[in-house]
């Protein structure tokens, strides 16, 4: 086993995923309220899992094949990561959109919000999918499937310590200075990476 491309996979797994996204916000809501927050963290991460995977065993090699499909790919993941950042920065004006996680909700209802917010997010399909496959590929063959197993181990430490970190938070995220700041490094962080897909297609 590689050690060096089990980190170097942890590494830039963890790195994609730790900007708060949709995904990443609910887990840390149930999490606060102590509400299915183990079964949403689970989802998340055996979805990340089978995504990661896809990219290093086909999306991957199909890069390499059609070099133009990942420029393709990069304007596309730009504009949306753009317009993700755009929405983080106003609701830097709107604060405590994620607030009211006494509410409880079903079992149904957190497993199909779950499954909603990690499916239908195009951000997600880009972490795992492009990013991760297109980085697995420059890896030696016998070491893109540990790279893959650094990454999905990444996934669950993240969203596992977001489900048991929520609680510990509870009292920060009372104040809705809190939401603002958290808004607006999630607004950095989408705009920061829509600019370096736009400057590495130059």
């Amino acid at each position: 086993m590689s050690i060096t491309a089990f980190l170097k996979g942890f590494g830039v797994g963890f790195g994609l995923i730790v900007a708060i996204g949709a995904q990443n916000a609910y887990v840390l809501t149930r999490g606060i309220g102590r509400n299915h927050h183990w079964v949403v963290a689970l989802l998340g991460s055996l979805i990340d899992a089978l995504l990661i995977a896809a990219g290093i065993l086909g999306m991957g090699k199909l890069i390499q094949q059609f070099p133009n499909l990942l420029t393709a790919i990069a304007i596309g993941g730009a504009l949306f990561l753009f317009i993700y950042g755009g929405l983080s920065f106003k609701r830097m004006f709107t604060p405590g959109h994620l607030r009211g996680t006494e509410n409880q909700v079903s079992f149904r209802t957190a497993v199909l919000a779950m499954l909603a917010l990690s499916l239908l997010n195009p951000h997600v399909y880009l972490d795992t999918v492009v990013l991760l496959g297109s980085v697995a590929v420059q890896e030696m063959p016998n070491n893109q499937i540990i790279f893959g197993a650094g990454a999905v181990t990444a996934s669950f430490v993240w969203f596992f310590s977001l489900a048991l970190g929520g609680q510990w938070l509870q009292p920060w995220f009372q104040n809705p200075a809190t939401w603002r700041l958290l808004d607006f490094i999630i607004g950095v962080i989408m705009w920061a990476i829509a600019l370096t897909l736009v400057v590495n297609l130059i």
